[in-house]
């Protein structure tokens, strides 16, 4: 049986505060288990609008870029992950927008170039398991999201080969890539609670039009005991997360920490045989 201070966790997002909505308890329960965790943060976040009223002070705009990076660093202390690495690409913004144009943005990095920069990681911090995002972005198809997914399957495909990209480490071949979503059936646990409660929700009916993934679900990690990774890593985020948002905070933590407590994944791919449903990332390499 490998032991777990050999196991490495691979976390692949967009923005600062991606880390934190997404996947975050299971992070820190893997963490806590002994395995070592690694962000991969694709850009700065620049093109964040500050959510928070509290924190749209002059002092703060001035100085947006280096705020949000103090922030990842806290959140990713909170959740539990050893490693942050960023790769140092600009905000992308939404389509059509003035950042999406600029040539230091993800989306148009060169994807050899980008993929390569990913690469390098994946050959140093030898993950066993890449968690990414969906390759069904049509709810919200931000361009650095999509690149994410982009680049992930690239690096998960070309960093055992020994033909590509030479001289960016010594090859390392991860057995298994995940794509973390929220399943429908969470929003809709937390929409009818509030609803019972007489919380008014932030679901409308366009959430719900958006695709659901509840069918393709291979793998849900149990995380109720460390909902306050995924509270208290949101909360770092000062500038993008407001304590009062009905959308992250609507309901009391005792109701979110057992209302849906699975961190819910798609198995995409897996070198190693594996038994589905999963209940563990790591089923095949342990």
């Amino acid at each position: 049986m490998r032991q777990p201070e050999s196991l490495c966790l691979l976390a692949v997002h967009a923005h600062p505060d991606d880390e934190a909505s997404k996947g975050a308890g299971t992070v820190a329960k893997y963490h806590e288990a002994g395995v070592r965790t690694v962000l991969v943060t694709c850009t700065g976040g620049e093109e964040g609008d500050i959510l928070n009223l509290a924190m749209d002070r002059p002092e703060v705009r001035e100085r947006l870029v280096e705020v949000r990076g103090e922030e990842l660093a806290n959140a990713a202390k909170v959740i539990g992950y050893d490693e942050v690495v960023m790769l140092g690409y600009r905000d992308s913004g939404m389509p059509d927008s003035e950042a999406n144009a600029r040539p230091d943005n993800f989306w148009n990095a060169p994807l050899e170039e980008s993929t390569g920069l990913l690469v390098e990681v994946v050959r140093r911090e030898r993950p066993q398991v890449i968690i990414t995002y969906n390759d069904d972005q049509t709810g919200y198809p931000h361009p650095d999201h999509l690149r994410v997914h982009d680049i992930s399957l690239r690096a998960f495909a070309l960093s055992g080969d020994p033909d590509a990209y030479p001289g960016l480490g010594q090859p390392w071949t991860p057995s298994k890539l995940y794509y973390s979503v929220w399943s429908r059936k969470r929003i809709e646990a937390m929409h009818h609670k509030m609803i019972e409660l007489g919380v008014e929700s932030p679901f409308s009916e366009d959430w719900f039009k958006r695709p659901s993934y509840d069918d393709r679900i291979t793998t849900s990690i149990a995380v109720g005991d460390y909902y306050e990774a995924r509270k208290e890593g949101l909360l770092a985020h000062a500038t993008q997360v407001d304590p009062r948002s009905p959308f992250w905070f609507g309901l009391p933590d005792e109701i979110m920490r057992t209302l849906h407590p699975f961190d819910d994944y798609v198995l995409a791919e897996s070198r190693v045989e594996t038994s589905i449903p999963e209940d563990d990332l790591f089923t095949g390499l342990r």
